[in-house]
């Protein structure tokens, strides 16, 4: 994974590009209470469970919470570090501790993946479809079949679809390159019969070569619209295909409020057409006028987190600066309104590598406790379908000494992965507690969420660029019939510190009002329900 923080540095100019700063979004108008606070119904805190974080380097308890699973409208596929920790003892752990799903690099061999040459006579992966994934980085297209264009872009025009009708044989094709991914069924011995077709549930590409020169363009959406539809044609039905990118709208984390006025980025849904070359090139015409965004399953906005965004003495309030809440929530905000695909998110509870900021050359920081859990809890008030959880080490032993090499220092075994224990331990509070709610039938309030921040004077609903640089605690809701469930926090507060907010629910003929005190930085989650009628009940 390379979405380092280099991106948002990149000389756009020198590629071509002209940049127009969008209009600033209109502030939403706060709404005056008219008459007495209705009366306010008592929010049941969700419960936290007790345990002490590990200290122990490249270590973590996945024991910190017990048995619980992801409702089957979610999804969560594991590519972290340190299955082997326990995956000896309990290969089946990782399904009862809120993953939903395996990367293939992190499946157990001839067990979960044959590894081993051809599988044994009758051999059946123990895995069902659903809890299979794969990520194919660029090396695949670049190494094993001669595709340079996959870390150079401007090399689109030179790509081959197809080999010209008449010419030599080659593999060195970005039709071949999608077609022999189908032959992913042959390692869990489910290939249907007679052909190969991809039994993963989910395929996630990770490329990363999608900006390119403006004179490129249209040869680089033809090239990303055929490779989907050439996948697609070579899975099954039930496999579903996502891209790290391109997204409707990549904000690296920025959480400004220009985002909120942008438009679908070009690659997204560019339509492919025919350049001067791309026939001879073997483009077919079945693909004119579709885009990528035609073709894929899911969207993949999200952000890696920079060193910035864990520190705590930093300033979080201005427009650009960087906000570990208003980052996650703002990228689901703009880019659930640009398209309807469902979003799956990369979660990495580390901060990614970035010479351009500080303390983020190494990926040695790990998530403080609340930025872990609330990861796991505010992105899906999102109304987010997934999260691939990502790592860039593998397998962890603990308790290693501390390398010579200071280059070596804070990565891998060297670091102190308790971060994965909070954000299990997010997922165990939302997942094990509130699961019915997140039944296809819920409605995600997001940016509408209404509070009072004056005790119920007046009301607003801000989105998170609004609340950060208000430096207002942050509330979410979901509401599924008479039940809502409410998150919230106030980001980088001091441990002694508290902040009240006020929420309300006034629709579809509920009448709901709380008041939320909230302690530090700790991510509050509570359920309610909700009365009917022109005032609410106390008790719940």
């Amino acid at each position: 994974m390379k979405l380092a923080a280099s991106c948002l540095v990149a000389s756009l100019a020198g590629l071509g590009f002209w940049y127009t700063q969008p209009a600033r979004p209109a502030d939403p108008i706060a709404v005056e209470l008219k008459g007495p606070l209705p009366g306010q119904t008592a929010v049941t805190p969700t419960p936290r469970a007790s345990f002490t974080p590990a200290t122990r380097k490249g270590y973590y308890n996945i024991d910190v919470v017990g048995d619980f699973s992801l409702p089957s409208t979610k999804t969560v596929t594991f590519c972290g570090a340190g299955r082997n920790l326990h995956v000896q003892q309990d290969r089946t752990k990782l399904f009862r501790r809120g993953f939903s799903a395996i990367e293939q690099t992190r499946m157990v061999p001839n067990v979960e993946i044959w590894m081993d040459g051809d599988p044994a006579r009758n051999w059946k992966s123990s895995l069902q479809q659903s809890q299979r994934s794969l990520i194919i980085y660029q090396d695949y297209f670049a190494n094993a079949f001669g595709l340079p264009w996959a870390r150079n872009s401007e090399l689109a025009r030179d790509v081959l679809y197809r080999t010209p009708p008449g010419a030599r044989a080659t593999r060195n094709t970005l039709f071949q390159a999608s077609t022999e991914l189908g032959g992913g069924c042959y390692g869990f011995g489910d290939c249907p019969p007679g052909t190969m077709k991809s039994t993963f549930g989910k395929i996630f590409l990770d490329i990363e070569n999608d900006g390119t020169s403006r004179g490129n363009q249209q040869e680089q959406a033809n090239l990303y619209t055929f490779m989907v539809k050439t996948l697609k044609d070579n899975v099954s039905p039930q496999t579903e295909i996502g891209s790290i990118a391109p997204v409707p709208h990549n904000s690296f984390g920025n959480s400004k409020a220009e985002h909120y006025m942008v438009n679908p980025d070009w690659l997204w849904n560019t339509p492919a057409r025919q350049t001067a070359t791309s026939k001879q090139r073997g483009m077919p015409d079945d693909i004119m006028g579709k885009s990528f965004a035609d073709y894929i399953d899911f969207q993949m906005p999200g952000t890696y987190y920079l060193y910035p965004d864990f520190d705590y003495s930093a300033r979080h309030t201005s427009d650009g600066d960087r906000h570990w809440l208003a980052s996650l929530l703002a990228e689901q905000e703009v880019n659930r309104k640009l398209s309807p695909k469902k979003r799956i998110a990369w979660h990495w509870v580390f901060n990614t590598q970035s010479g351009d900021f500080p303390n983020s050359g190494k990926a040695e920081h790990a998530a403080p406790p609340a930025v872990a859990e609330g990861m796991a809890i505010f992105y899906w008030f999102t109304g987010a379908y997934g999260v691939l959880f990502w790592d860039d080490h593998k397998d962890l032993v603990p308790d290693q000494p501390s390398p010579n090499d200071p280059q070596q220092k804070g990565l891998g075994n060297d670091r102190n992965y308790a971060c994965y224990e909070h954000y299990i331990h997010g997922l165990w509070r939302l997942f094990k507690h509130h699961s019915d709610l997140f039944n296809g039938r819920e409605t995600y309030l997001n940016e509408a969420t209404e509070c009072s921040y004056d005790g119920g004077k007046t009301w607003v609903a801000y989105n998170a660029n609004q609340i950060k640089t208000r430096d207002l605690p942050f509330v979410r809701a979901i509401v599924n019939g008479d039940q809502i469930l409410v998150a919230a926090t106030k980001a980088y507060a001091r441990p002694e510190q508290t902040t009240p907010v006020m929420v309300r629910y006034i629709q579809n003929g509920y009448n709901f009002y709380t008041t939320l005190s909230l302690k530090g930085d700790e991510i509050f989650l509570g359920r309610s329900t909700m009365a009917r009628g022109a005032g609410g009940r106390r008790g719940n």
